[in-house]
């Protein structure tokens, strides 16, 4: 006699209730996932708020910015030296970096009042009015011979809460190079992008950095403290990456308080794009929704308030 063997199977409630707990599982991790990126976007401009309240209490407290403070003063409060030529603690109102010669921009980050403005603020004479311990930049060349990478960065600028790499700098007005025009006036940024390096005295201290925020977070942390537009306000999608740029690595032209956007053509979106205009090259630009936001291509300047 041929022996039957009884098939087993799934019946159609056994496949609903896996099906639904895989669907639990699914919408955990994403649910997880969006908890932690608004946590860091959270975290990142609970960072900017300390730093602007720690440079308004250091300006209460002595008169001058951090970085920015001069000679005199610098020495009479027990401060860090400075030296004697703009940029290296002028007390002018602009944080502005120096290169060997020593000649001023807003943008250089080797030594000079951007770099210094760390130093002052974590300094137990201003009172550790942030964490970090950031003492080993000079106000003054020369600058170092080698790029400062990797871990070495951690000694002059702070780590941004939301990670992939990126830093706060702090930089502000700059002349042309004839020295006669300066831009920018009375306006500083906290820069947010992930630097790669402060470069050597061969590219005169400026940053090295990339756009690694994702769009959907750039576009967070600029609603909720500003009026969510990439090119407007007090938040931009602009940083520094050797010279001042867009989000897209466009440079731009100075008005006196912050940089013209960027009206070349039409964006249309793009997995690549921290912005676009939807290709209509007369609107604005607004925050790039390819891919749900989820392209890593933006990073922020925030300014002083």
């Amino acid at each position: 006699m041929q022996r039957l063997h009884k098939q087993h199977g799934f019946t159609l409630i056994e496949l609903s209730i896996v099906l639904v707990i895989i669907g639990f599982v699914v919408g955990g991790v994403l649910v997880g996932q969006d908890l932690i990126r608004a946590g860091e976007v959270r975290a990142t401009l609970a960072q900017v708020e300390k730093y602007n309240t720690a440079a308004n209490t250091f300006r209460s407290k002595f008169g001058y910015l951090p970085g920015d403070i001069n000679p005199t003063s610098a020495a009479q409060f027990g401060f860090a030296a400075r030296g004697s030529v703009r940029g290296e603690g002028d007390g002018n109102g602009n944080l502005e970096g120096v290169n060997n010669s020593p000649t001023p921009a807003g943008i250089l980050q080797g030594a000079g009042e951007t770099i210094m403005f760390w130093v002052d603020l974590s300094s137990a004479v201003a009172g550790n009015l942030i964490e970090g311990g950031f003492n080993t930049a000079s106000s003054t060349p020369p600058l170092a011979s080698a790029d400062i990478t990797g871990t070495n960065l951690n000694l002059y600028l702070p780590q941004a809460k939301i990670g992939r790499g990126n830093y706060f700098y702090a930089y502000g007005g700059t002349y042309t190079p004839d020295g006669n025009t300066f831009y920018g006036l009375g306006v500083n940024y906290f820069g947010l992008s992930a630097v790669s390096g402060i470069l050597s005295s061969s590219n005169n201290g400026r940053l090295a950095s990339a756009a690694t925020i994702p769009v959907i977070q750039a576009y967070a942390m600029d609603t909720k403290v500003d009026d969510g537009l990439p090119q407007s306000g007090n938040v931009l999608a602009w940083y520094l990456n050797v010279d001042q740029v867009w989000g897209d690595g466009t440079d731009a032209t100075h008005t006196l308080n912050e940089p013209t956007p960027y009206t070349g053509g039409a964006y249309w979106p793009s997995s690549t794009h921290c912005y676009d205009n939807k290709g209509a090259a007369a609107a604005a630009m607004t925050y790039s929704t390819y891919n749900n936001g989820q392209g890593a291509n933006c990073a922020l300047s925030f300014k002083f308030q």
